[in-house]
């Protein structure tokens, strides 16, 4: 069964200048011909690797079998209709069927997916951020990616997909499942106000600037987040800095460098609300790179 997707383009997108907004991404490319990776009973698996850069956007799609994203360099952000996923290269994101989604690179990234059948999936109905044992990285390296119309690189492609998947769903199901998502409103206006917060965390705006950047009042807009996400702005943003954070800090950023790329003048200020929200400090969330 096809997908649902407009076939793959690229093209220029202009740039937001008013106050306090970020830079648009600035290629907007399809969503990657995942029809020619459709999963089904004789391939349960199908996987495929893009190399994209920092700042694509991979528009809104979606097809009619989960997935499993991944980079194996480059942190990624995954959005969809509730809500946003930061996804460094520890971690693995699943996405239901039928879920629209789109993913933009916040770095040069080496994007990977994995298409599973609906038979072998598991039946997890919401998106859920996974940390990647070596197994399952090594699982989802094995995949051939070759796509339909093509001889695979792999002459044993399937019968090896059909080993792997039941190793595979063992390891998702068994898998540490994090919480690193920001919820996003359904209000045109004020998603439009946390999305330009996403794509810009270091930018200092102030709540009134955003405001009257989506024409309305800082006092509708501070209600609108108690109403549509039942959280005040100062939650949500902590939220959305946490989501930005935690990956630089895993790749091994200096606590000053994130406090700066998360919009916060001093590195205490910063660790005082990481510490805040979190019990411990930001170098305890600092790992070092494994062979």
């Amino acid at each position: 069964m096809p997908s649902t997707e407009t076939p793959d383009r690229i093209r220029e997108l202009p740039r937001n200048v008013s106050r306090g907004a970020a830079p648009a991404p600035i290629n907007s490319v399809g969503p990657l011909t995942p029809h020619l990776y459709a999963p089904d009973a004789v391939r349960p698996l199908r996987a495929k690797e893009h190399f994209l850069k920092a700042d694509t956007l991979v528009e809104l799609h979606q097809h009619p079998w989960p997935q499993l994203t991944f980079s194996t360099r480059g942190v990624i952000r995954l959005s969809t209709q509730d809500g946003s996923y930061i996804v460094p290269p520890s971690r693995a994101l699943w996405v239901p069927a039928n879920m629209p989604h789109s993913i933009t690179l916040i770095e040069d990234a080496e994007l990977r997916t994995v298409y599973l059948h609906g038979w072998i999936a598991p039946s997890w109905e919401k998106c859920e951020v996974l940390e990647i044992s070596r197994l399952m990285r090594a699982l989802m390296l094995a995949l051939d990616t070759t796509p339909d119309g093509l001889p695979p690189a792999d002459p044993h492609a399937a019968q090896r997909e059909r080993w792997i998947a039941p190793l595979l769903v063992d390891e998702l199901e068994r898998a540490t499942q994090i919480r690193i998502d920001v919820p996003l409103p359904a209000n045109k206006r004020l998603r439009q106000l946390c999305e330009t917060m996403l794509r810009a965390p270091a930018s200092r705006a102030t709540l009134a600037e955003r405001a009257q950047a989506i024409g309305a009042s800082e006092r509708t807009v501070a209600r609108m987040f108690r109403d549509q996400l039942g959280m005040s702005w100062q939650q949500w943003r902590q939220q959305a800095v946490m989501a930005h954070a935690l990956p630089l800090l895993a790749r091994g950023m200096p606590v000053s460098q994130v406090a700066t790329a998360s919009g916060y003048a001093t590195d205490s200020a910063f660790c005082a609300m990481f510490k805040a929200a979190t019990g411990q400090s930001p170098t305890a969330f600092q790992h070092k790179k494994k062979s």
